[in-house]
């Protein structure tokens, strides 16, 4: 059976009727729906997809805009995201993309190329800051959208995190209990929240040991990293464990404290967090955090559907817990 037509007539419905059945319009009653999804699959009807999507209004796409560098497209965290979120999406019908921006001006006109050209139904957002001016633009929108991470804009809209202030408490605990004092927090650039909500955590748990913290910032990347650990570790009263932002970083104080000539864990403590797929390689293997890519992705993608199905509903603030990965790059600290 090839056409809409044909398929109504053996039913004995109309066009319209059955379009809509298709589109499962809930003004068509559920044994209807039924019986029409049933006769198509049945003669093997498949619904004109461009037409479906005209009379919807619906491109039947949702996208994740990635900040990025020019030229890298190298983000294996993300990469995972997609991976599990891919399936959920096509269950229900939509495609997925990924595009790149560099963060700033070109990163705003991309998301206006989207939502004013009405190429996705949907949107996610990645790595959200404390003011962040895309969420700021998609508020004064009609396209739907989640966040993954925190934001100070208010406003109504859904978000997952995990909890990086409790994770990076719990990961300074735990070096404190192996013994070590001098701790130094290598800390992401404050403009993004989970900086922020990850440097709360560490300085609370050294307050309450009564040690003074301390958090040097970094560019949440490898070579900025490692000339700032050249630093640190360079210093006669240098630190015994580094407490990274990001696995990314931590690469980087692994290769300072190399070249350096300090053993890993026996001089040096390291931990990182996101638990990349190199951390599980790296020499020692890198003790990390981790919010579940799997968890996390499949959760975004149901969220983003609930939002476009249902733009009014109550928004969701879904913060997850984040899971200490302990690995052979930390021990108690040697005596100097």
């Amino acid at each position: 059976m090839s056409t809409i037509r044909e398929l109504a007539q053996s039913l004995g419905l109309s066009i319209t009727t059955v379009s809509r059945a298709l589109d499962d319009y809930t003004d068509v009653s559920a044994l209807t729906r039924a019986r029409v999804r049933a006769a198509a699959e049945a003669s093997g009807y498949r619904p004109n997809a461009a037409a479906r999507r005209l009379r919807r209004g619906m491109t039947e796409v949702v996208t994740m805009v990635l900040p990025t560098a020019h030229g890298r497209f190298d983000e294996p965290l993300y990469i995972e995201l997609l991976a599990a979120m891919g399936p959920h999406f096509v269950k229900a019908g939509y495609d997925l993309t990924l595009l790149a921006a560099p963060p700033g001006d070109e990163e705003i006109k991309t998301y206006r190329r989207i939502v004013e050209g009405r190429r996705a139904d949907g949107i996610i957002v990645v790595r959200a800051r404390r003011d962040d001016a895309r969420i700021r633009y998609l508020l004064g929108t009609d396209t739907p959208f989640v966040v993954m991470g925190r934001s100070d804009v208010a406003g109504d809209y859904s978000l997952l995190d995990g909890d990086g202030t409790k994770a990076f408490e719990v990961a300074t605990e735990r070096l404190l209990a192996l013994g070590h004092r001098r701790i130094v927090h290598l800390a992401a650039p404050s403009a993004f929240t989970f900086a922020t909500l990850r440097r709360t955590g560490y300085e609370a748990a050294m307050q309450a040991a009564g040690l003074q913290p301390c958090s040097v910032e970094s560019a949440a990347e490898t070579d900025p990293a490692y000339a700032v650990a050249l630093n640190l570790l360079g210093e006669a009263n240098r630190p015994t464990a580094l407490l990274c932002a990001t696995d990314r970083m931590a690469y980087g104080v692994l290769k300072a404290a190399r070249d350096l000539g300090l053993r890993v864990p026996e001089d040096l403590s390291v931990i990182g967090h996101d638990n990349l797929p190199a951390s599980a390689r790296t020499d020692p293997a890198l003790t990390t955090m981790e919010l579940p890519p799997a968890d996390t992705g499949e959760r975004l993608a149901l969220m983003l559907l609930a939002r476009i199905k249902t733009p009014d509903a109550k928004p969701v603030h879904d913060i997850r817990e984040v899971h200490l990965i302990e690995r052979g790059s930390i021990a108690p600290p040697m005596t100097h």
